[in-house]
Order: C-alpha cells, then sequence, then structure tokens
C-alpha cells in the first residue's frame, strides 16, 4: 500500500470537519447588514473596490493556511510583506524595466525564506513558533539595517498598477482590477493542490505526524512544502500591496495575527489537520468585510485588535471543544 493510500481514508473525514458552512452563514449576515448600511456597496465598481482591498490577505491567509493544517504557525509574514515591498523599492528605483525581474526576485526570496523556515523547523527540531518568530525579528532587523531606518527608492508605475488598476471597459463592470484576477488564479491553484494527494497527506501529517510517518509519509517534506506556500503567497501578497498602499515599514505590520485570524475564523483549527483552504479564505473575506462594517460604523479602527483577539480566543475554544 502506497503513503498515499495509507493515509487517505484517515483524513478524508478530517478534510469535512466542520465544514464551511459557519463562515457562509457569518458572512452573508455581515453582507445583509452592509447591505443596509451602504447600499450601493453592490454596485460592481464598488464591489469589485473591495475585492480588490481584500485580495491581499485572502491571499495571505491561503498561505498561513497550509502552514497552521500541517501543525505549525508562520509569524513571519507580515514582516516578510514588509521586507519584499522595501526590497522591491530599493531595487527598481523607479526603474520600469526591472519590473518583473524584481518581481521574480520577490517571489524567489518568499521561497528562499519558506524554505528556511521549514528546514528549521523540520530538520533541526525548532518549534514553528520560535523559528518563525526568530525570522520574523532577522526580516525588521535587516530590513532597518539596509535602508537606514527610513524606506529608499521608488516603485515603478508598472508594478503599482498590478494592485491599483485593471482591464478597463469591461460591461457592467467597467475595471476589472488585477488583484481580482491574481486572488482568482491563486484560489484556483490552492484548492486544487489541497483536492490533490498532497492535500489530504498534509492534513494527515497535521492531524497524527506520528502515524503519517510509519505509514511512509516524509512529514519534513511536506511540512516544508507547507512553508514554501506560505513564503511565496505571501511574495504575492506583497506585490498587491505594493501597489495599493506604496512602500512603508508598516505595510505589513500585523498581517501575520490578521491571517492566522482569518484561518481559524474559517474553521481551521489550530494545532493542524482539520479545516479547508476555502473556509480560510472565506474567514479572511469575512474578516475584511467586518472591519468594513466597522469602518461603516464609525467604530475606531483600534477595536480591529481587540476583534481579531476574540475570534482566536473563541475560535481555539470550540476547536478544543470539537477535538473532545
Amino acid at each position: 500500500m502506497s503513503a498515499e493510500a495509507a493515509v487517505t481514508p484517515a483524513t478524508g473525514s478530517r478534510f469535512r470537519f466542520g465544514g464551511i458552512w459557519p463562515i457562509v452563514t457569518i458572512l452573508a449576515a455581515l453582507l445583509v447588514v452592509i447591505a443596509f448600511r451602504q447600499p450601493d456597496f453592490y454596485d460592481p465598481p464598488v464591489l469589485l473596490a473591495f475585492m480588490k482591498r481584500a485580495a491581499p490577505l485572502v491571499i495571505l491567509a491561503a498561505g498561513q493556511y497550509f502552514v497552521i493544517a500541517a501543525g505549525d504557525f508562520d509569524l513571519s509574514v507580515g514582516s516578510l510583506v514588509t521586507a519584499e515591498v522595501v526590497i522591491a523599492a530599493r531595487l527598481i528605483d523607479g526603474d520600469p524595466s526591472l519590473t518583473w525581474p524584481v518581481i521574480g526576485v520577490m517571489v524567489g526570496f518568499g521561497l528562499l525564506v519558506g524554505l528556511v523556515n521549514g528546514v528549521v523547523t523540520t530538520l533541526l527540531h525548532v518549534p514553528s513558533f520560535i523559528t518563525t518568530l526568530g525570522m520574523y525579528l532577522i526580516l525588521v532587523g535587516a530590513v532597518y539595517t539596509w535602508t537606514g531606518g527610513s524606506p529608499r527608492g521608488a516603485l515603478s508605475e508598472e508594478f503599482r498598477l498590478i494592485g491599483r488598476k485593471g482591464i478597463e471597459g469591461i460591461p457592467v463592470l467597467g475595471q476589472l482590477p488585477y488583484a481580482v484576477l491574481v486572488l482568482i488564479g491563486v484560489a484556483v491553484l490552492v484548492i486544487v493542490t489541497m483536492r490533490s494527494d498532497f492535500g489530504r497527506i498534509l492534513l494527515a501529517v497535521g492531524d497524527n505526524p506520528r502515524a503519517a510517518a510509519l505509514s511512509g509519509v516524509r512529514t519534513a517534506r511536506v511540512r516544508t512544502i507547507a512553508f514554501l506556500f506560505s513564503g511565496a503567497l505571501a511574495a504575492v501578497a506583497a506585490i498587491l500591496l505594493g501597489g495599493f498602499g506604496g512602500v512603508s515599514f508598516q505595510v505589513g505590520a500585523g498581517l501575520e495575527f490578521t491571517a492566522i485570524t482569518a484561518v481559524v475564523l474559517g474553521g481551521v483549527v489550530l494545532g493542524g489537520g482539520r479545516g479547508s483552504v476555502t473556509g480560510a479564505m472565506l474567514g479572511a473575506l469575512t474578516l475584511e468585510t467586518l472591519f468594513t462594517l466597522l469602518n461603516l460604523l464609525g467604530v475606531s479602527g483600534a477595536l480591529k485588535s481587540a476583534v481579531q483577539g476574540l475570534i482566536i480566543i473563541a475560535a481555539v475554544a470550540i476547536g478544543t471543544l470539537r477535538r473532545r
């Protein structure tokens, strides 16, 4: 019996555990409330502008899902986003001809950070919480040292249009943002990946790594690949955020916790083995919808952190009850 066959029966029910209906219900309720508060929210241009704004977080949550589903954490993604944007601005420095080479460098750097996180966690047996926290501090310190404490250079207009512009002249829609197209592409990629043998094996490793290893699964390789997904998708999110928000040391601040909040809100259990990537992405969309509603209600943005904390505590408590 192959490793894939050995783990498939054990993980099939886990993958469907809880389903995505709770988060769909919450999202639908929030959208109804927003419709009463802002009736034009469902006008195609307004709705697409919202999706463009939400795209980086949804993509980041998809990457975080792979790591959490494998039983780990990635606390470095926020600092990685910041580092990617600052490095891109320094390398491009307004030169349009460097746009696509630098985008390639950004994706490569994201993969490198993911690889280091994965290798240190799996081969050196350092807990992922400590590994990625250390990577977070390394990236922050390195970027500040390299730039002298102030971002330098500039992103080219060709770079920024990926996050800010779109295909013009679309009937009814007006403009179809490039960020939404990138989001659709990422969503298809991660959903197909999780429906493959790799997805079932990933959940098996997160649910019971020892049993998966005894079945012949190379658990270290699977967990490292999860970190590679996280790093690469953080780079994609950085590309969109760089175009949407510009160059700043705050561009990725706190995103690691927001992404984790989105994942657990989507029904993914911390500790691994349960939940779907669709749920994680819907969790990010729901969180962005909630923040939009709070803004419409005039609630202070400082409340976002409190909301995220409550969601994480509630999600962990519910996950514990489910396991029992």
